[in-house]
């Protein structure tokens, strides 16, 4: 029978769906085609695998040789399908035995002298793979990445001659190795750096308690990026899943993976000059954009008046969903972005609105013009605001005091915090529905007509009194877990909606 199949894998967004690799042989012209809706480096492919098949000692066949790439609908590209159709044709004509094939993927491009390089989004290709209780075969190169996956069948290979041998019986392949990795300490700056800024610290510890969005406003040099920087070393630890799926994302993105640092949550830092693409993704083939390469972490956008507004505008939604759609003529993907969005900003152009020295010289209008770069509905999006003001120099230099506290300090709390919302909720702060919000916080009538009447004095919308509501929970959480809120707990929220 001169027919064989082999699997492999797809790339569309982190959903790696299968793709079955047909070949048969038949009589006519020798030639090779292949169909299944393959784009130029697929095409490109039968070149590189007929010359890598006869420099690994084996025989081309001088047949017609057809590659079907199922399911047809599906765009294919790159090189990932290189190993899965060199396989098939060799098994298609005998030369290697079929009876592996059955449960097994392969990934990898294939160089003219018959080595295994190594593919982007292998990571979600082998996350698919062990939901179907496959054994995958990867280049070396990408062992690393492959090794993430703890529990998955996963050997590495070298050559093409290698995978024939294993085939054959004639050689093993080895597995990847395990991971090694930084879990639970702190990486990255430490929050005993930032002198001073007591509002603004506790300010950054309720974001990262609850999962909110924060802006920081104040003049240049006050340590507003210091702030944003160590914030992910407040969060909490990734979870392997959590991790697993921000890798993902760096994966298909096309980024190595540092199995060092692989549950390190991830802080991105676009430059203002970024365009919306480049912060949401997309592109012929989509790819993901900042605000996924953010997913699980930190997106912080220092110099927010300075973006364009249409290009924070494209923020709006997946602050919302915690995924981005991205749709294309031939394709449409999905990437997630559950990220936390930390922006930063002067007062005025300038920078120096409010100095008690008067080095200030914008009109109001010109510090309207500026505020309102950012919209109305980003800014409704967006849960605490807080001033970092200037810091004394004499305080700059004083040795650290019990105020300084460092990260890991912060970070107890922050846990701790987040523990007693799993334990009332079943869920984070941020991840509960808004009637089980309600239900959860219950406020004394008392409470509610003051904290309404706040609101309506402030000028917020419906979304800005939940997002208020979450801010005041996790202040409750933060100060031991009070099954319900009171008046200070509530002033506290109100006071971070004042921007």
């Amino acid at each position: 029978m001169s027919l064989a199949v082999t699997l492999s894998r797809a790339q569309e967004g982190v959903a790696a769906p299968q793709v079955m690799v047909e070949v048969h042989l038949s009589g006519g012209l020798p030639g090779t085609n292949i169909v299944g809706l393959p784009e130029a480096a697929v095409r490109e492919a039968r070149d590189r695998v007929r010359v890598a098949i006869q420099n690994t000692a084996f025989e081309y066949p001088n047949r017609k040789v057809t590659v079907n790439l199922a399911p047809a609908e599906l765009p294919k590209d790159g090189g990932r399908f290189d190993l899965a159709i060199a396989l098939g044709i060799l098994a298609a004509g005998g030369q290697v035995p079929r009876e592996k094939l059955d449960d097994c993927e392969f990934l990898g491009e294939l160089a003219l002298t018959g080595a295994l390089r190594g593919v982007s989004g292998v990571l979600p290709a082998l996350l698919r793979a062990r939901s179907r209780g496959r054994r995958v075969v990867v280049p070396r190169a990408n062992a690393a990445e492959a090794a993430l996956v703890s529990d998955a069948d996963v050997l590495v290979a070298d050559t093409l001659a290698d995978v024939c041998g294993w085939l054959r019986g004639a050689q093993e392949l080895a597995p990847p190795g395990e991971a090694s990795g930084i879990y639970d300490d702190i990486i990255g700056p430490d929050l005993s750096d930032v002198r001073g800024q007591l509002q603004a610290r506790r300010a950054l510890e309720i974001t990262a308690a609850g999962g909110h969005h924060l802006l920081l406003l104040g003049p240049p040099g006050t340590g507003k990026t210091m702030l944003a920087e160590r914030l992910p070393g407040i969060l909490p630890p990734l979870s392997e899943s959590e991790a697993l799926e921000t890798c993902a994302v760096l994966s298909v993105a096309g980024q190595a993976v540092d199995p060092k640092l692989w549950r390190r949550r991830p802080f991105r830092a676009p430059h203002h000059t970024s365009s919306a693409i480049a912060l949401v993704g997309g592109g012929a083939v989509p790819r993901p954009g900042e605000i996924s390469l953010a997913h699980n972490g930190v997106l912080f956008l220092d110099e927010l008046p300075e973006f364009g507004r249409h290009v924070l505008d494209v923020l709006r939604e997946p602050m919302e969903s915690g995924h981005i759609v991205i749709s294309r003529a031939a394709r449409q993907s999905t990437f997630p972005a559950q990220f936390q969005l930390v922006g930063a900003m002067n007062p005025c152009p300038c920078g120096y609105a409010g100095d008690p020295r008067g080095r200030c010289q914008c009109t109001p209008d010109q510090v309207q013009r500026y505020r309102s770069r950012s919209s109305g509905p980003l800014m409704d999006r967006i849960d605490l605001g807080v001033e970092v003001p200037r810091v004394p120099l004499s305080e700059i230099g004083a040795p650290r005091g019990a105020s300084d506290e460092d990260s890991a300090t912060v970070r107890s709390r922050v846990i701790r915090a987040r523990h007693h919302g799993l334990m009332r909720a079943g869920r984070a702060n941020a991840d509960i529905s808004t009637r089980e919000l309600e239900r959860d916080c219950a406020l004394g009538p008392a409470e509610r007509r003051w904290f309404e009447g706040a609101l309506e004095r402030l000028g917020l919308s419906a979304r800005a009194y939940h997002r208020t509501l979450r801010v005041a929970r996790t202040i409750a959480d933060l100060d031991g877990g009070a099954a319900l809120l009171d008046r200070t707990h509530l002033a506290e929220a109100l006071m971070y909606r004042r921007f």
